[in-house]
């Protein structure tokens, strides 16, 4: 056909692409819009200013009635997080599939916001009764700042396309696949709402693999994995909805030993406990690994700020009569960071804690007799944690999973002991008891009976200020590990269950909302936690910014709470 009788392209995105073809970067701003894709919409909702810049936010909505998902397969929380993992998990290799090089800078990149081995709700990817919704990131075609409109077409108007229609469609997908995310995911919920009935704070099925492949890498060991075997005294059984009877390591609420030997595998169980917070993809190894929900890990942190924190329960008599009751550091020692991130913990409604003595302060975990011969009780601020552990049990229900190779001390105040070999546990809680009975301990128990709950902390405004200079709001993430917050720079290192930049990134969204919203003075941390997660529940993530974005993960309270606490412009107030 000759180029006088060609068609015209009925793709009106297509024909304004090949319009500014060779313009001013600038001009893909006029894009901005929607547009009707013959069976989907394409929303342009942000472009980049340049080539180099982040590059710019997409939406694609598939109508339901088009994409075919079974109405089941979205019917709860569980399932539809495990489904929207599952979709996002797709377009992921489409998108690598089909990404170029073309042009400058981010020319030609696609990406959507892809998970790891965790199910967490996302805003890449939304699925309800109305539509299935994709957001994305696209890099738009440019060489030097001039447009490349025919390659842009090509992206928008061929590869998005292609992408939609293998990814979002249930009839393109693997429904016997879909139905494993979903099926695991309602299990795995299901498993962990039986804990506080079963009088446990964890589980780990049988066979279950806990090693991962390397410290970055956390898809499981392949070779050499030792499949979890489960100890026939700590052995429980539950019947899930989907998987039927599951065996495995039940782990009691109280003060829990894990013992043995180093490269034991002490550490990976205690890893897979932290990770058990959150739901697993199929074929992961810890998919019915499971931990109470608020369980929380805590170690020190040498040179965080502390603001206001009780923390009189572990460290008291300081010389010069300093008070510990609303303690205030700049940069706190080993033992004291970790008595706050105790006390912070249980402030966030942690009900249980996880400890590694790697990576614990030595003299806030013990003092043994000699020490106490050495250096006079009332010479010696730190009651350490041997000796308040009990206390945090008895009085106010918490309870402690703690991993010793040193300190054979703690026998004496713990209701079960694990021990690792070969990475197969075995319970010795009587052999350490019996050891306890022959050889017993001649320190003296510093600790005074009970566990008052601390104050609550008021957070003041003035101490959130989001601005920086004349730049105005600066609330931005970067990476996993660190928020910016006005000019205030907030350091996660040692939060280590956040397991996605995703995460991460919705945190300082989260931190500018509750300051904007419920940071008045007058609510407590607690309560200031307790309305954004509300809010979160009813509305999505979406609540927590006034743009469309798509690279935000759910979090925690407790997380939410350790990002306030390491905000070193904090500053609180006693409730009255």
């Amino acid at each position: 056909m000759s180029s006088a009788n060609k068609m015209p392209d009925p793709n009106p995105l297509r024909t304004a692409l090949h319009a500014i073809d060779g313009r001013s970067y600038k001009a893909y701003k006029d894009l901005r819009g929607a547009y009707d894709c013959n069976g989907f919409t394409l929303h342009i909702d942000h472009v980049q200013g340049d080539p180099f810049a982040p590059p710019s936010r997409l939406r694609v909505e598939v109508p339901q009635d088009r994409a075919g998902y079974p109405p089941g397969s979205y019917a709860n929380a569980s399932r539809a997080s495990a489904l929207c993992t599952y979709l996002a998990t797709q377009f992921a290799a489409q998108c690598r599939r089909l990404r170029g090089k073309r042009g400058s800078g981010k020319s030609g990149l696609i990406e959507i916001d892809a998970p790891g081995q965790e199910i967490l709700p996302r805003t890449s990817i939304h699925i309800d009764a109305a539509r299935v919704e994709a957001r994305f990131a696209v890099g738009l075609p440019a060489q030097g700042r001039r447009v490349l409109g025919r390659q842009a077409a090509e992206l928008l108007c061929d590869d998005v396309p292609a992408i939609v229609a293998s990814a979002l469609y249930y009839a393109q997908n693997d429904a016997a696949e879909i139905d494993r995310y979903v099926q695991i995911a309602e299990d795995a919920d299901f498993l962990r709402s039986q804990l506080v009935e079963g009088g446990l704070v964890a589980f780990v099925a049988e066979q279950s693999v806990l090693p991962r492949r390397s410290g970055v890498d956390e898809r499981p060991l392949e070779d050499g994995a030792i499949p979890f075997q489960t100890p026939d005294s700590l052995r429980v059984e539950f019947d899930l909805p989907h998987a039927g009877a599951v065996a495995g390591m039940g782990i009691s609420r109280g003060v829990t030993l894990i013992a043995g030997g180093g490269f034991h595998g002490k550490s990976t169980l205690l890893a897979a406990l932290e990770r058990g917070v959150y739901n697993h993809i199929p074929d992961d190894g810890r998919e019915f690994a499971v931990c109470d929900p608020t369980a929380f890990k805590i170690r020190a942190e040498d040179g965080r700020r502390v603001e206001g924190v009780d923390i009189s329960s572990f460290i008291d008599n300081l010389p010069h009569g300093r008070d510990t009751r609303a303690f205030c550091t700049d940069n706190a020692s080993g033992s004291t960071s970790q008595a706050a991130n105790i006390v912070e913990a249980l402030e966030a409604g942690a009900q249980t804690l996880l400890i590694d003595e790697d990576t614990a302060a030595t003299n806030f975990m013990i003092r043994d007799h000699r020490m106490q011969l050495f250096v006079a009780k009332e010479r010696e601020p730190i009651t350490p944690l041997i000796d308040r552990v009990r206390a945090l049990y008895e009085s106010l229900g918490v309870s402690t999973v703690l991993v010793v190779g040193g300190s054979g001390d703690y026998f004496d105040v713990a209701d079960t002991v694990i021990v690792m070999e070969d990475y197969i546990p075995r319970e010795a809680t009587s052999t350490a008891k019996a050891i306890a009975i022959d050889h017993p301990s001649r320190r003296q128990s510093e600790g005074r009976d009970g566990f008052d709950p601390s104050p609550d902390r008021i957070p003041l405004p003035q101490g959130l200020d989001p601005s920086r200079g004349r730049r105005g709001v600066n609330v931005k993430s970067r990476g996993l590990r660190t928020v910016l917050f006005g000019a205030e720079t907030i350091d996660l290192a040692a939060v280590e269950q956040l397991v996605d930049s995703s995460q991460t990134r919705a945190l300082s969204a989260a931190l500018l909302y509750a300051r904007e919203n419920y940071v008045d003075g007058q609510r407590s941390l607690r309560k200031i936690l307790d309305l954004v997660m509300r809010d979160i529940a009813a509305r999505g993530l979406d609540v927590l910014d006034r743009r469309l974005v798509g690279d935000h993960a759910l979090f925690r309270p407790q997380e939410l709470a350790a990002a306030f606490n390491r905000l070193r412009s904090l500053q609180v107030r006693a409730a009255s």
